[in-house]
């Protein structure tokens, strides 16, 4: 079959890896694409949210699938437009359709899709400018630090944690009135902080039945010891070490099962990954945040360690037949390390020559940021290339990527030398 992947960084190049191990795939297509995904398919140049070039595209290239990456699209409809054009509607989407996407589109209606499911998550108000002066009163209720949410999309930036009263005040109008971040805090979620461990369960729905897939732990801060701004990530391990058997039963137990049966209960139709993040608060599961697709860097850890065939996976969830499949899931562990830009997650400058990508060996390489420019791969993003090595533990796994990174070179590139330095 001939499959579409709808993105552009480190998620889409290792989808693309995976889905091209295929015997059942014909052809595969990347739109945008990078220059990881030019080497193993057909990168298509149009914006994932420009759904008329999409049905095009889709047409002309004859593609059966479209595999859909980033959640922009899946919160605009993207599913939706699929279903609801004549010429369209019999190709098959992983995503969910929109309503069902609102999960990650709006923090309040996941805070109260958790409330109404009985889903464990942690106490919590919304707030508009209407309403500023109640949001201040209920700040002064909580103990600090203090959790502000922008309610919609605001590309993994719209979190703030604060310690100081004044300044959550501030920075609360600033978001509401100052419009911080445009339409995205038109609503603002202020919520309880919970001290403990983070970590990301992934699930596969086809909409009635679900697998659980490999656990993943991220690390989104730029600096050493999840210091400094927060980035998209800069690495990530699977499985977690902590998420031992008894741990694992709850999550499955207080979270992802009611989390599908909540979906169905709520007439939101769901084909795709839904991404669970959660914190580890004594021996309990809660959630901070849903996200409906698979996470990056996360995606660079836990495909690898996915041994079926993605086609024949993917093939089940778009015929409700999910409960046929047997995933099967390698024993090793997998890490992944971020090279990034000089400068980000701030201003950094972009078209930098990559070189010594061609000498790593017993690692995979997956481009995130970046493109083919006279014959030369240069830098295109924040996140430049992801590092992923498999190992007997996360410390063996570790050490190949950091090998491997230093074999890589492009001006003012970084990464963080601390990975799983809290395990």
């Amino acid at each position: 079959m001939n499959i579409l992947i709808l993105g552009s960084g480190g998620r889409e190049h290792t989808l693309a890896w995976k889905l091209a191990q295929s015997p059942k795939l014909n052809k595969l297509f990347v739109a945008p694409g990078n220059a990881g995904t030019a080497a193993i398919a057909e990168n298509v140049p149009l914006g994932v949210n420009d759904f008329e070039a999409l049905k095009k595209t889709v047409l002309a290239k004859q593609v059966d699938m479209v595999v859909v990456g980033p959640e922009d699209p899946l919160v605009n409809g993207v599913h939706d437009f699929f279903l609801n054009d004549a010429e369209l509607k019999d190709i098959s989407v992983i995503g969910p359709q929109k309503a069902a996407a609102t999960l990650e589109g709006s923090k309040e209606f996941a805070k109260e899709f958790m409330e109404r499911h009985n889903i464990p998550t942690a106490a919590y108000q919304s707030f508009t400018a209407d309403n500023l002066k109640a949001g201040f009163a209920f700040l002064e209720t909580l103990s600090p630090p203090y959790v502000l949410k922008a309610d919609g999309l605001a590309a993994g930036k719209g979190v703030l944690i604060l310690n100081d009263l004044e300044q959550a005040k501030r920075e609360l109008e600033i978001m509401l009135v100052g419009a911080k971040f445009g339409q995205a805090s038109a609503t603002v979620v202020i919520e309880e902080f919970l001290a403990g461990i983070e970590l990301s369960v992934f699930v596969l729905t086809d909409g009635k039945h679900y697998k659980v897939l490999p656990t993943a732990k991220d690390y989104k801060r730029i600096g050493e010891g999840d210091t400094g701004l927060n980035t998209g990530g800069m690495g990530a391990i699977s499985p977690v070490p902590f998420a031992d058997k008894t741990f694992m039963e709850k999550i499955h137990e207080q979270v992802v099962k009611p989390t599908v049966e909540g979906l169905q209960k709520d007439g939101l139709p769901y084909k795709g990954f839904i991404f669970i993040g959660l914190i580890k608060v004594g021996e309990n599961p809660y959630v901070i945040e849903y996200n409906v697709r698979l996470g990056d860097p996360e995606t660079e850890v836990v495909i690898p360690r996915i041994q079926n065939d993605l086609v024949a996976v993917f093939q089940a969830v778009a015929e409700e037949q999910l409960d046929t499949i047997d995933l099967k899931i390698d024993d090793r562990t997998v890490t992944t390390v971020m090279t990034v830009s000089g400068g980000y997650p701030e201003t950094y400058e972009k078209g930098m020559e990559i070189s010594g990508f061609e000498n790593i060996e017993d690692s995979l390489v997956f481009h995130a940021g970046t493109r083919q420019k006279d014959g030369k791969v240069v830098t295109s993003g924040g996140r430049v290339m992801a590092i992923s090595s498999y190992g007997n533990n996360f410390r063996e796994a570790l050490k190949k990527s950091y090998q491997n990174i230093e074999k890589l070179h492009f001006d003012r590139m970084n990464y963080r030398k601390d990975i799983g330095f809290d395990l």
